[in-house]
C-alpha cells in the first residue's frame, strides 16, 4: 500500500510510505500509541509515523513536534494559566497537518484538546480520514460530546464493550478493540532481585510504588498527600522504601517533590522498568487513571487518589452521573480499589486502608484477583487489542 510522489528535491521520483499522524496528549495514551505503532509496523514495516507522542513512542524512532507534557493538563481552572501555550501548540499542530497531509490521523484520548482541534481543522478544509483511540466517557459525563464526535470522527476505537452503542446510535462507526495494558506486562520476568539491584532498592525491604501523576497540577496535589502517607506509614514499617516511577519529562520535578521526605527512596523512568517496580512492590499508592489497570495486571493492590482545586472539585462532582472514578470499579459497580477522590482525598483517610490491607495480605490478595477478573473483560475474543487497533486504522486508511 504505496504511492509515487514527485517532489522538487534532487527531481528524485520518490516512493513514500503511508503516513500515520498521532495526536497523544497524554503518558497513558503514549502507551496506547506505542502498541499500536509496533502492531502496524509487523503489519506494514515501511509505515511512517509522525504528529505528537510520548517518550515510550520515542523508543519506537518516533519524532514529536514538541514535549506531549505541553497539552497534559486536566481540569477546569487548571487549564487557565496553560491555555496560550495550549492554543499555540493546537495551532501548530493544525498546520503540521495541512502541510503533510497524513493517509490517517489517530488521536489519542484528551477529548477536549482533540475536538478542538479537529473542528479547526474542518474549518479550514483539512480533509484527512480520522480514528480516535479511546472513547469520550460520556456514560459518565458530557453525553453531548457523542453527538459531537460523530460529527469530526471517521471511526472510534474503544476501550470498553459497551461503548460503541453510546456513538453509533448518532451514525458513528466504532470498533470495540480493547485495552492494550493487558498485553504490555505479559513479558516481564517474574525474578526482580535484578531489578533491585540496579536501583539500589534493599532486597528485605516493605517496597511501596508512590505515583502522583503525569501532570504537573496532579503532583502538585498528590504528592504531598502522598509523603504525609508514607511518612506515617514509616511509623509501623521501619524498613519502607519507595519507588517513585515517572517519565523522562518530569523526573526533575517529581525528584524535587520528595526531596524532603525522609524516607528512603528512588526514582525510575523507562516502561519496563516501570513494570518491574509494580511487580516488585508489595503495595501502591497511585493518581486515578490508566496505572490502575497496569498495577492490576502486574497484580500490585493498591488505592487510587485524585483531587482537583476547590472549585474544580465541586463542578465535577455535580456533572458527574457515576459513582465511581477507577476503570475496574465502574466495570464491577462496586469498589474493588479504594478511591479517594475529590474531597475524600486525604491523608487521614487513605492510611487507615493502605495499613489495613499491608497487615491483612489476604484483602490485598482478594483485590487483586477481583481486579485480574474485570480486567480481563478489556480483551476482545479474537485477537490481542494492538493489534484490533491496527487492523481498524489499516482498515479506515484504505477506504
Amino acid at each position: 500500500m504505496i504511492y509515487f510522489c514527485k517532489f522538487a528535491y534532487k527531481n528524485h521520483l520518490c516512493i513514500l510510505s503511508k503516513l500515520v499522524y498521532f495526536v497523544v496528549g497524554e503518558p497513558s495514551g503514549d502507551i496506547l500509541a506505542s502498541r499500536l505503532m509496533r502492531a502496524l509496523r509487523v503489519r506494514q514495516p515501511d509505515i511512517r509515523f509522525a504528529g505528537i507522542g510520548g517518550e515510550t513512542m520515542i523508543e519506537f524512532g518516533f519524532s514529536g513536534l514538541f514535549p506531549i507534557s505541553d497539552l497534559s493538563v486536566m481540569g477546569f481552572w487548571e487549564v487557565m494559566p496553560r491555555l496560550p501555550l495550549i492554543l499555540k501548540r493546537m495551532r501548530q499542530i493544525v498546520s503540521d497537518i495541512e502541510m503533510q497531509r497524513p493517509d490517517v490521523l489517530v488521536t489519542v484520548d484528551s477529548w477536549g484538546f482533540v475536538s478542538k482541534m479537529l473542528m479547526r481543522l474542518k474549518k479550514r478544509g483539512i480533509d484527512v480520514p480520522k480514528v480516535h483511540y479511546v472513547a469520550p466517557q460520556v456514560w459518565a459525563w458530557k453525553k453531548s460530546r457523542a453527538p459531537k464526535a460523530a460529527k469530526l470522527l471517521h471511526h472510534l476505537m474503544t476501550l470498553l464493550p459497551h461503548e460503541p452503542p453510546y456513538f453509533e446510535k448518532y451514525g458513528l462507526s466504532c470498533t470495540f478493540v480493547g485495552h492494550p495494558v493487558i498485553e504490555n506486562t505479559t513479558d516481564l520476568p517474574e525474578d526482580q532481585t535484578a531489578f533491585k539491584i540496579r536501583n539500589k532498592i534493599p532486597e528485605r525491604c516493605t517496597l511501596i510504588a508512590v505515583l502522583p501523576g503525569s501532570r504537573h497540577s496532579e503532583i502538585g496535589k498528590l504528592a504531598p498527600i502522598f509523603g504525609k502517607v508514607v511518612q506515617q506509614l514509616l511509623r509501623q514499617y521501619h524498613d519502607l522504601f519507595l519507588v517513585i516511577p515517572t517519565i523522562a519529562a518530569i523526573e526533575d520535578e517529581v525528584s524535587a517533590a520528595f526531596a524532603g521526605l525522609g524516607v528512603p527512596h528512588c526514582i525510575i523512568t523507562g516502561q519496563h522498568e516501570r513494570y518491574n517496580a509494580f511487580k516488585a512492590s508489595r503495595f501502591a499508592l497511585a493518581a486515578s487513571g490508566t496505572v490502575s489497570l497496569e498495577l492490576a495486571a502486574c497484580g500490585t493492590p493498591h488505592i487510587i487518589a485524585y483531587k482537583f482545586n476547590f472549585l474544580t472539585n465541586k463542578i465535577i462532582k455535580r456533572l458527574a452521573t457515576t459513582s465511581y472514578a477507577n476503570l475496574l470499579n465502574i466495570l464491577a459497580q462496586r469498589f474493588v480499589v479504594p478511591e479517594f477522590v475529590l474531597e475524600n482525598c486525604r491523608e487521614a483517610l487513605i492510611t487507615p486502608v493502605v495499613l489495613d490491607m499491608l497487615r491483612h495480605p489476604e484483602k490485598a490478595r482478594i483485590q487483586t484477583d477481583e481486579a485480574r477478573r474485570y480486567l480481563s473483560a478489556l480483551k476482545p475474543e479474537n485477537a490481542m487489542p494492538s493489534e484490533m487497533a491496527a487492523d481498524t486504522v489499516l482498515r479506515v486508511m484504505g477506504r
